[in-house]
């Protein structure tokens, strides 16, 4: 591990020498990942893509992509496209990436599960802004939104994150 990698511990997320409290899935840390349990996957992920929402904040980084509201993540175990970013119009289930409250203005997606996804294994295990503090996710990591905005811009693809199973 280096100081440039996102490492998970009991105090929140280490990254370039600070902690930076965080919120994990609803039902803690697990091994045996699935498609809705509410649970992060322990394992070592990497930083895949940044997205933002050009229409309430600036552009957070060279490589970053712009969220425009065809944009979907695909959770449709049955979808050849699960676990992967899609467009407007796809009949199978998603989640949008362009949601009315500001939890996704600011993404960055990680490997877990792609490219080649296996069904049922668990999508879109996202870094975003929290709900507040301690307000749990659905499996992704989330952060203050301020927080999220000093990480993004410095953080490279290819960035590992290491999500160790915590007692």
């Amino acid at each position: 591990m280096t100081p440039l990698d996102l490492v998970l511990s009991p105090r929140g997320i280490r990254y370039a020498g600070r902690y930076f409290p965080c919120s994990i899935g609803r039902n803690g840390l697990t091994a045996d990942k699935r498609e809705g349990d509410g649970a992060t996957p322990v394992g070592v992920l990497r930083i895949t893509a940044l997205y933002y929402r050009p229409d309430r904040i600036a552009k957070p980084a060279a490589w970053a992509r712009p969220i425009s509201p065809r944009d979907l993540w695909s959770d449709d175990v049955t979808c050849p496209n699960y676990n992967h970013h899609v467009h407007v119009p796809h009949a199978s289930s998603h989640e949008s990436l362009r949601r009315s409250d500001p939890l996704y203005d600011l993404i960055l997606t990680t490997d877990w599960n792609w490219p080649k996804a296996i069904p049922g294994k668990g999508s879109a295990i996202f870094i975003h802004q929290w709900r507040r503090p301690g307000f749990p996710t659905e499996g992704c990591i989330a952060f203050s939104r301020s927080d999220l905005h000093w990480i993004a811009p410095r953080i490279p693809p290819g960035t590992r994150v290491f999500i160790p199973m915590l007692q």
